[in-house]
């Protein structure tokens, strides 16, 4: 028996990584990473699409010595099976050449520490003529020639990586500049959402401001934290020791969200593709909408999403892969998340039912009636028996039968499926604006005025306040009563 020493050949590997599978948005958030895991609060992405076109991603991180910046650049820098760094975001060590050299030729990192600059280079052409590990150790004056070098030298430490022969990145479209400005509207919507926590800066998160030419991102809250419903208390599993926190919401329904909340919440398929499980990484978010085969995605759960955090300590569990944007629950977590999925799917269901709003009270007369029928299906019919129906069609006797018949063509001809196009193509879809408290007070003095009595007016009120829209301004009707607004 003997052993033999069988290096990869550079070349080869170096070209076969390059197919791993990131997208532009992917690979800088990979690198963002680094910058965060640096402990940087300041983050700059510039697009230069202009002559040699490139994009540089500097921080003001705790930077790197040159030694610590070529074990970086190294492949494989860092034991996945270490124990990291509670906010680390890294795994393998591959992240920053893996990413970077997915998009372009040629990355360089150059890094400031105690008041010492470094600069180490991977060129891919390099590389296919040396036929070796060659990685490029920048001088003093080669680094002072990259652009974005002066403004890293104002930081008391940091680090600046910059692509360039972006082949890649650029998929070989001659519209270089249209490109960019398509490229960088998704990395702007991707990394809004990926880094919402630390964008925003929850309590216990140090805030980090990452800006795109100049412009800061803002926070993408896929939960609406402000509008939504949080379902039940936060619900802890102890894996090995270590928590996985689960918190699920119910989204309000469409009717009560604006069009910019609607396209962030949707994203580009919409709400129904966007339902399920938000898995975070150390507060950084990897995997969402999906369910995990535990659920199937319908439109009755589309308002259900469910933020899972995870600590790194459980990498190899949930099957992390290397661009960190793929990971599986293990078996421990699944048992426990099955038991949450039907509160979930009712809540959000319950949703759906009454136009946003979460209906208990059996009590509340509506408009429309629900109704199953023999066969198992659902019809929809207006309800004769809502106070003002009833009463109008009692003291016009003459006409009941004929009001009868309108009101059952009209329940006839609710168009159900053109209301389901729109409502699973999350369509905001209202009737006029909703009725406000002036205008619910104004409405019922109407319909009450016209009892001569003023205890039968009293007697139709609270009848009417058990009744839409009126229920939703039971509060206000009691102090108009009071301030006699009924009275003659």
């Amino acid at each position: 028996m003997r052993y033999t020493d069988t290096p990869p050949y550079a070349p080869v590997l170096m070209e076969s990584t390059r197919a791993i599978g990131y997208s532009a948005e992917a690979a800088i958030a990979d690198i963002i990473d680094n910058s965060i895991a640096a402990k940087a609060d300041r983050i700059d992405i510039d697009f230069f699409p202009i002559g040699d076109a490139s994009v540089s991603i500097l921080d003001n991180g705790k930077g790197m010595s040159e030694k610590e910046l070529i074990s970086a650049m190294r492949y494989g820098s860092a034991d996945p099976l270490t124990q990291r760094d509670d906010a680390d975001l890294g795994r393998y060590g591959l992240g920053l050449k893996t990413a970077s050299l997915s998009q372009c030729r040629s990355v360089t990192v150059i890094s400031k520490k105690k008041e010492k600059i470094s600069g180490a280079q991977w060129n891919l052409n390099h590389i296919i003529q040396t036929k070796t590990w060659s990685l490029i150790v920048l001088d003093k004056e080669e680094i002072q020639a990259f652009s974005g070098c002066n403004k890293l030298m104002t930081y008391t430490s940091g680090t600046l990586v910059i692509w360039q022969d972006l082949d890649k990145f650029t998929d070989g479209d001659n519209d270089v500049a249209e490109t960019f400005r398509r490229k960088t509207r998704i990395i702007r919507e991707h990394l809004s959402l990926v880094f919402h926590r630390y964008l925003s800066g929850e309590p216990g998160l140090k805030r980090v401001d990452i800006k795109m030419n100049n412009r800061s991102l803002e926070a993408q809250d896929p939960f609406l934290v402000k509008k939504s419903t949080q379902l039940m208390d936060e619900e802890i599993i102890v894996v090995r020791g270590q928590k996985v926190k689960i918190k699920p919401y119910i989204l309000p329904h469409a009717s009560k969200l604006t069009q910019k909340e609607l396209k962030e919440l949707g994203n580009k398929e919409g709400l129904r593709k966007a339902q399920g499980f938000y898995i975070y990484r150390n507060r950084r978010l990897i995997v969402w909408g999906t369910w995990f085969r535990l659920m199937r995605q319908g439109d009755m759960t589309k308002l259900a999403r469910v933020q899972v955090d995870i600590p790194n300590t459980l990498d190899d569990l949930w099957a992390l892969d290397i661009k960190k944007s793929v990971a599986m629950p293990p078996e421990e977590v699944r048992r426990n998340l099955a038991v949450v999925m039907e509160k979930i799917a009712e809540g959000s269901k319950r949703t759906w039912t009454y136009r946003g709003r979460k209906e208990t009270d059996d009590k509340i007369i509506h408009v429309w009636d629900r109704i199953k029928a023999r066969d198992g299906g659902i019809y929809y019919e207006i309800n004769l028996e809502y106070p003002i129906i009833k009463r109008f069609m009692a003291e016009h006797p003459e006409i009941k039968a004929k009001m009868e018949f309108i009101f059952k063509r009209i329940s006839a001809a609710l168009p159900l499926n053109s209301l389901y196009i729109d409502l699973t193509n999350d369509e905001k879809v209202t009737n006029d604006s909703e009725t406000n408290e002036a205008e619910a007070i104004s409405m019922l003095r109407k319909i009450v005025m016209s009892q001569k009595d003023v205890m039968s007016r009293y007697d139709m009120i609270e009848l009417l306040k058990m009744a839409e829209p009126f229920n939703d301004f039971r509060e206000e009707i009691e102090k108009a009563k009071v301030r006699g607004e009924f009275d003659d």
